[in-house]
């Protein structure tokens, strides 16, 4: 016998689903494959391409600067940019959810 999709397997709620479907939307997917994207390039593709990259930063190769320092900033870059982009995410959801119930409650009365 299966089980219904909605149900949960066990007497507990959300049991169903590991992971809600609204965490895996669109635009969180597109994010962080741009953010990961980011992150390879910024390590592995500046340490790969070091020597070939021969742009001054101060007195330093930008390739040994990228090598030694600037991947670090690039991923503090990358979390901050994470938290900002959830931070709206979220505000947006609230604001549709908070529409979509006062059309709910326009609609009744």
């Amino acid at each position: 016998m299966q089980l219904p999709r909605d149900e949960p397997a066990s007497g507990e709620e959300g049991a169903a689903h590991a992971f809600p479907p609204d965490l895996h939307d669109v635009r969180h997917l597109r994010l962080k494959a741009l953010l990961l994207a980011t992150w390879a390039l910024a390590s592995f593709g500046v340490c790969f391409f070091a020597r070939d990259l021969l742009f001054p930063i101060g007195n330093w190769p930008l390739g040994f600067w990228m090598a030694s320092q600037g991947a670090v900033f690039v991923f503090i870059g990358i979390v901050v940019a994470y938290a900002w982009a959830m931070s709206r995410f979220e505000r947006q959801d609230a604001r549709a959810l908070l529409a979509a119930e006062a059309g709910a409650e326009g609609e009744d009365g």
